[in-house]
């Protein structure tokens, strides 16, 4: 009897230490399978190529020009650079940036078995791979181009939406086919999710009819970077639009905005889903004393506009013309504003369409065109900069300066989504993807609903810098997911994992700031929380745990992008 015990508490015994091999000590991460170390080959010797005004089909060189770019500004504005930041550094901020959370101990564990000269290619292909990328920025996109709405139109499908805008991302769709898609899509927006663009704007008191206004106006800020919204009402007074460059440019008119809107004008909700019926767009101009006729007209660059199609179809090919560089432009910036937090043109949404720009702009701009609107090259570039992997301190005084000039990585505060997957994934010393058990993933999805609404959702200006609130302070200091998250649940805490995986206080220590802080302690923290560990066995030594875990998620750097 007694010898069954014995061999069954051995067993036991065993596989928790398998899993605590497993899980602290191994790779159980596939090598992704775009990784091209090579890709970066040359990249100092590629500055300048003999015509700088065209887009270099070479990675190397066009990386090498993005990199003098940057460092040509910093000595224009006599600023030195941070160093290079350290790979764990590099991969916690790309991991936010592309998945929306921290990374797994056990893809730390994989990364540092890659070698050092080829980690960021290896880290980012992985990132690529995994379909948690592309469904976060399906998310994120989605923000864009149909802003949160409290009561959203009943036929409006947003998880729809965002599932089929993580497939093209999944599949490297070319950018300008998914905005093209958004904008002319046509049959019922169940099985033609693209037309939830449309959908969105729904109006409940016009028999759910489009609404072309808030069309014309999501169409210029979502994809050419351009706030037009106050040209629906009057003409531009103050001299903030500006269509056409040089001696064309000229300034916005009330028309402007209405002609842009007359695309949507004929666009109907029927039984057929979206169509493009005979209706004319109407509106009654400041100061005038009936509504007239409005024709479609694109407010600029009007030789783009072929004439061929529906309106829609006009409107989309113009949009995403290739000589009209201010959709490029309005991609790059929103996508190095989701790399780094903060966008190159500020505010996101309000690009000018002439100069002068700030640098690597205009040549990421080039480049996603000359590159078919490549979103996942667009990306390698930003990450592989090295504006990009500049550490966040430095040994001479950072000032706001430095920040706004790229002279450091520019410090920003998680968003609601970023703090709430930390929170889930650190809790987990395994990845929660897409090869996580399903009932994991459900209850991650539903905790991040949960925790984002009492957090506080930013909406569609999600990039703006916003304080701390107290509130937020008291949800993370006791509220119910980081509570779950820091408890002894064998399954649900990592703390309560590690407690029972090893009993070597400095294992325990370093694994916990691995999966929260994704970097290794310090020499004086370490000494200090082995100290509090030391000695402790059984549930005293869980609750060690339980607190050092709370400390951790609760610290500043935990919230902070760094």
């Amino acid at each position: 009897m007694w010898a069954r015990h014995l061999l069954f508490l051995g067993v036991c015994a065993a596989g928790v230490w398998l899993v605590g091999d497993q899980l602290l000590r191994r790779d159980r991460v596939a090598d992704p399978r775009t990784a091209r170390p090579d890709r970066f080959a040359g990249v100092e010797e590629a500055r300048p190529w003999p015509d700088a005004r065209q887009p270099s089909k070479d990675w190397a060189a066009t990386l090498g020009r993005l990199n003098g770019e940057f460092r040509d500004h910093r000595a224009k504005h006599d600023l030195p650079a941070a160093p290079r930041a350290d790979h764990l550094t590099i991969a916690r901020r790309m991991s936010l940036a592309l998945v929306g959370t921290v990374p797994s101990v056990e893809e730390i564990r994989a990364l540092e078995a890659v070698r050092p000269d080829d980690r960021v290619e290896w880290w980012t292909s992985h990132l690529l791979e995994d379909r948690r990328f592309a469904d976060y920025w399906a998310e994120r996109f989605a923000r864009m181009f149909c802003p949160p709405d409290i009561n959203p139109p009943i036929i409006f499908r947003r998880n729809r939406f965002t599932t089929w805008l993580g497939d093209q991302f999944a599949a490297n769709t070319p950018y300008n086919e998914v905005v093209q898609k958004l904008i002319a899509e046509q049959g019922v927006w169940t099985g033609n999710p693209a037309a939830n663009f449309i959908t969105a704007t729904a109006q409940n008191d016009k028999q759910n009819q489009p609404d072309p206004v808030r069309l014309a106006g999501r169409t210029a800020r979502a994809f050419l970077g351009m706030r037009i919204d106050c040209l629906q009402c009057h003409d531009d007074k103050l001299g903030n639009l500006s269509f056409g460059t040089g001696d064309s440019a000229r300034g916005g008119t009330q028309a402007d905005f209405h002609q842009l809107a007359a695309f949507f004008g004929s666009t109907q909700f029927g039984l057929v889903g979206v169509y493009d019926g005979n209706k004319m767009y109407e509106v009654q101009y400041l100061d005038a004393d009936k509504e007239v006729v409005v024709p479609a007209k694109v407010p600029f660059l009007d030789e783009l506009a072929d004439g061929h199609g529906t309106r829609r179809e006009q409107l989309a090919r113009w949009v995403t013309h290739p000589e009209n560089k201010a959709f490029a432009r309005a991609t790059v910036n929103r996508a190095w504003a989701l790399l780094f937090g903060q966008p190159l043109v500020q505010p996101i949404d309000d690009i000018p369409l002439e100069g002068p720009y700030p640098p690597g702009l205009e040549l990421l701009a080039d480049d996603f065109i000359a590159h078919d609107f490549d979103l996942q090259r667009l990306i390698r570039l930003i990450t592989a900069s090295e504006v990009f992997q500049l550490d966040s301190r430095a040994d001479f005084e950072i000032t706001a300066e430095h920040e706004k000039q790229w002279a450091v990585f520019p410090l920003t505060r998680l968003r609601p989504e970023q703090m709430a997957g930390s929170l889930s994934q650190s809790a987990q010393l395994e990845t929660i993807d897409g090869q996580a058990h399903v009932v994991m993933r459900i209850a991650k999805f539903q905790q991040i609903r949960q925790f984002v609404e009492r957090y506080g959702d930013a909406g569609q200006d999600e990039f703006t810098d916003r304080a701390g609130t107290i509130p937020q302070r008291l949800l993370m200091m006791n509220g119910d997911l980081v509570k779950e998250r820091t408890g002894g649940n064998f399954v649900a805490s990592a703390s309560a994992r590690i407690a029972a995986l090893t009993n070597k206080p400095e294992k325990q220590v370093e694994v916990a700031y691995l999966a929260t802080l994704t970097r290794r302690p310090s020499e004086e923290e370490l000494a200090h929380f082995t100290a509090q560990l030391a000695g402790l066995r059984g549930e005293e030594r869980g609750e060690a745990m339980e607190d050092l875990y709370w400390t951790l998620i609760n610290s500043t750097e935990f919230s902070w992008n760094h």
